[in-house]
């Protein structure tokens, strides 16, 4: 399978903290203001931020808040 999970990104000092927001992502598309997420299920999420990272070998987006 070559979903992946994306994750919200926080950095606190000098440490990083990851909050998942969605399994199974197929689909990241650029909108106004933001990232819409869609998973294989249809399931969509709106995240007003970008697009911080991409780990593509562990099949991981990470995401910043604007």
């Amino acid at each position: 399978m070559c979903e992946a999970t994306a994750f919200l990104l926080k950095e606190k000092l000098e440490e990083k903290e990851e909050s998942l927001i969605m399994n199974s992502v197929d689909k990241i598309e650029p909108e106004q203001g933001g990232i819409r997420l869609v998973n294989i299920f249809g399931e969509q999420k709106f995240i007003k931020g970008y697009i911080h990272s991409l780990s593509l070998v562990d099949h991981k987006i990470f995401l910043k808040l604007t």
